[in-house]
């Protein structure tokens, strides 16, 4: 088993740390939260804000995972990039627009909605916050305050995940091939 700067609780464990906190079990199964389950509190709001803003947000799920996949590539983060294909892919999100974010303001099929998010998206990860310019256009696509709290929360949590994952070396489960579909690194 692959080891980052913290290792990991063997699965068997995390189950049993997860059932004791009223986790999914399924989050046992991930490198992060065999990690995170260390600190329970820690392990608690991660999954917390997972849950809300993967199965109970508002903002599209197409939208979110795009904001994802080009924090993960912006920032390195293998871990996230890996997971989040697969998340992705099994949204039927199409490959070409995932990799898109490599290089969105090339990528051709996004349109105004898109390209206002991933603006949004650089605007953060370049100085921690959504420029005046990229919040106009945000709030053209979205226009509900909703949905742009959603966005700010889904870039925050995710740039969150891109930190503490390179941060602790996160390693990919055993089995999972790093950088899909390509290889390619940033």
């Amino acid at each position: 088993m692959d080891e980052g700067r913290v290792a990991r609780l063997e699965i068997a464990e995390a189950r049993i740390a997860a059932a004791e906190l009223g986790l999914p079990e399924v989050l046992a199964d991930l490198s992060v939260f065999q990690i995170a389950l260390k600190n329970p509190s820690v392990a608690r709001a991660l999954s917390g804000m997972l849950h809300n803003l993967l199965w109970k947000g508002q903002l599209d799920g197409r939208l979110r995972e795009l904001v994802i996949m080009r924090i993960g590539w912006t920032t390195g983060a293998v871990y996230e990039w890996t997971q989040h294909w697969r998340v992705a892919t099994g949204m039927n999100i199409e490959e070409d627009d995932l990799l898109g974010v490599r290089d969105w303001p090339r990528h051709k099929p996004f349109g105004p909605l898109e390209r206002a998010v991933l603006a949004a998206t650089d605007d953060w990860l370049e100085d921690g916050a959504i420029s005046a310019e990229s919040w106009d256009l945000c709030r053209e696509q979205l226009v509900d305050d909703a949905l742009l709290i959603e966005l700010v929360a889904v870039i925050g949590n995710w740039t969150l995940f891109s930190s503490l994952l390179r941060s602790l070396q996160v390693p990919l489960e055993d089995g999972v091939v790093a950088w899909p579909p390509d290889g390619r690194v940033p």
